[in-house]
């Protein structure tokens, strides 16, 4: 059907998809270097950081590099880290683990609480100063293929589709924008990277992507309980031996906590269900205690890249580079990926830089890969190698044991005895079907320290027009209710942390699959870890989507 459409053309030199950190480092960068360059950077979010959401504790390393003066500019960074705690947690203790075995790569002082939503809205402000064009609210909904099979740019803006995917009356085709270089820097699982990576077998030879599924709420607290630049990470309750995951609790300023939780989507039990795993967390008495008297006010959820150093991919193909977690550059011991986006940023621009003037244009820019693998992210990424493979073989305590011995030999050394682990199953492959589990009791949420997911959802912000065709699509529709409902219960109703799958059983008739996909937060899980692979998540129409205010 695209290729019936006529659309009007526009050339630039590079072509952004994604205003995140590692896109916008992109873009700044090509405009340090040559302001001639032309470049243009399209976000699907109704503004720059409305998709946005990451932790965060940010290493300025990233920042530094590109903009060394961020703090005379007045980068919204000002909450710098001054205590760092670590706990196990029972079902109604905790254990503190000391700082003082963990290797100094796991040290967070020099580092940032952040808002990393203000950080890219400040980021684009910058891009802009520098004759950037920034255009949000322009889903690119499909690649554009040059004549030699290259990628030579995307199709953005397109509006007013039907349900059923034809124009309807007040259709917008939208344009091609063209470039000698495209960069994909949409996040975790974007649409379009995925199509990449598929097509030129970038991920031959890698390890599969893991990935873990993050959930955030802000919590406005109590002055009195309000400690600015304190960061406590906590392992073991809820999750016991269901799943790999923990906690994250960041005091920023304004009396404000960013209260998180994560859960490694390699569990093996369908009837697992990461929202409300993160709901009981906060029941914990160290938790409740620090939000009593306190109020959510936003709520927000994406998935986390974690395969680290074995899973990333291929970074290059004619004509296009995967940036930032498009490749998977999260350090998952650190839970930090955004200072190695905005490095990958700064390296593809200074790799499509010295092609454009050399004359080239739609190739592979293998210095950029060279870049990512030998440089700073190659450093920080190859000697975490193995905590992840570590986690999902043998379990919390053995990982933490283990996993801090493999840091420091890599720190040390600048080796490990373990070699390179691998990772093994995707995390599809990795659920098991119902009768080999048991059902999980979760407690009703209070509506005091613990949401439904539909109240939830209505702090995320997130909205679509309904008149759109649903942005989650299904391989086989009939495959849900025939085949994984009564094979592992359906677990989307359960992975999904906004809601969006049901399965509706009304009397005499046969149960339904129902798609909410108004309420998706764009968190790609059900991309990700559907048993069957029979749920593809694209791109909405632009603008469409959450609308965090700052996480």
């Amino acid at each position: 059907m695209t290729d019936e459409i006529t659309r009007e053309a526009m050339d630039y030199d590079v072509v952004i998809v994604g205003a995140g950190p590692a896109g916008l480092s992109a873009a700044i960068r090509l405009k340090q270097l040559d302001p001639d360059l032309s470049v243009v950077v399209l976000e699907k979010g109704s503004e720059v950081g409305a998709h946005v959401l990451s932790g965060a504790v940010l290493d300025p390393s990233g920042l530094d590099a590109l903009i060394p003066d961020w703090k005379q500019r007045g980068a919204p960074v000002a909450v710098p880290v001054t205590e760092d705690n670590f706990y196990l947690l029972g079902p109604a203790g905790s254990i503190r683990i000391p700082n003082w075995p963990m290797p100094k790569l796991m040290d967070n002082h020099g580092n940032y609480i952040v808002s990393m939503a203000n950080v890219c809205r400040w980021m684009a402000v910058q891009a802009e100063e520098l004759g950037v064009e920034i255009f949000p609210g322009m889903s690119c909904s499909a690649l554009v293929w040059g004549d030699r099979g290259e990628v030579a740019g995307v199709i953005a803006g397109e509006f007013g589709r039907n349900p059923d995917g034809t124009p309807g009356p007040s259709y917008e085709p939208g344009m091609e924008l063209r470039g000698k270089y495209v960069f994909l820097s949409e996040g975790v699982r974007g649409s379009l990277a995925k199509q990449v990576i598929a097509k030129f077998d970038l991920s031959r030879g890698k390890d599969p992507q893991k990935f873990g599924l993050g959930m955030k709420e802000i919590w406005q607290i109590d002055p009195a309980k309000h400690r600015p630049g304190t960061v406590t990470h906590t392992m073991g309750w809820p999750l016991g031996s269901n799943a790999g995951g923990g906690s994250f609790i960041y005091h920023l300023d304004n009396n404000q906590v960013y209260v998180g939780f994560v859960v490694h989507l390699n569990y093996r039990n369908p009837y697992l269900f990461p929202y409300m795993e993160f709901q009981r967390f906060k029941h914990h008495p160290m938790v409740a205690d620090l939000l009593a008297g306190g109020k959510r006010i936003a709520y927000g959820a994406r998935a986390i890249s974690e395969g680290g150093w074995q899973s990333i991919p291929k970074m290059v193909a004619p004509g296009v580079a995967l940036l930032g977690c498009s490749a998977g550059l999260v350090n998952v011991p650190r839970i930090k990926g955004n200072h190695n986006a905005m490095l990958s940023g700064k390296a593809a621009a200074e790799a499509a830089h010295a092609a454009i003037l050399a004359g080239r244009s739609g190739d592979e820019l293998t210095e950029y890969e060279t870049e990512v693998r030998g440089g700073a992210i190659g450093r920080d990424l190859k000697p975490v190698r193995n905590v992840k493979p570590l986690w999902s073989r043998y379990g919390l305590v053995a990982s933490l044991t283990l996993g801090g011995f493999d840091m420091w030999t890599n720190s040390l050394f600048g080796g490990s005895v373990f070699g390179t682990l691998k990772h093994g199953k995707t995390d599809a492959e990795a659920t098991e079907k119902v009768h080999y589990h048991k059902p999980v009791d979760y407690p009703k949420p209070d509506g005091v320290l613990s949401f439904d997911r539909l109240t939830n959802v209505a702090f995320s912000f997130t909205n679509h027009a309904e008149s759109q065709p649903a942005h989650l699509t299904l391989r086989d529709p009939d495959l849900p209710i025939r085949d994984t409902l009564p094979d592992y219960a359906e677990p989307s109703q359960r992975y999904c942390p906004a809601g969006v799958y049901e399965v509706v059983t009304e009397q005499g008739k046969t149960p339904r699959f129902v798609i909410n996909f108004q309420n998706c937060v764009h968190c790609k899980t059900c991309d990700i870890k559907d048993p069957a692979q029979n749920i593809t998540w694209v791109t909405p129409q632009g603008g469409d989507g959450p609308n965090y205010p700052n996480m």
